[in-house]
């Protein structure tokens, strides 16, 4: 599975601006975002799909964000995870 490439994250830009909206949020590169100076959420693209990674803990959650449904999901967890 690879990082996503441009024309993958032209695609999830509706996720990308919300990302940008979260004030704890900083985006590095094109669709990497990290918290403090932890890499915290990132994309990738595969045959399968769409993917989101975000940092749950030590480790990374690994979210699908094909369709909106998906994408809902997955922002309602990175703003729990915000939270605390």
């Amino acid at each position: 599975m690879r990082h996503a490439r441009e024309p993958a994250l032209a695609d999830l830009e509706d996720v990308i601006s919300a990302l940008r909206a979260m004030p704890q949020l900083r985006e590095r590169t094109h669709g990497v975002f990290y918290l403090r100076a932890r890499s915290f959420t990132h994309f990738h693209e595969d045959p399968a799909g769409l993917f989101a990674d975000l940092r749950d803990g030590d480790g990374f959650q690994r979210y699908p964000v094909d369709n909106r449904a998906q994408r809902q999901v997955f922002i309602a967890a990175e703003r729990a995870i915000l939270a605390g």
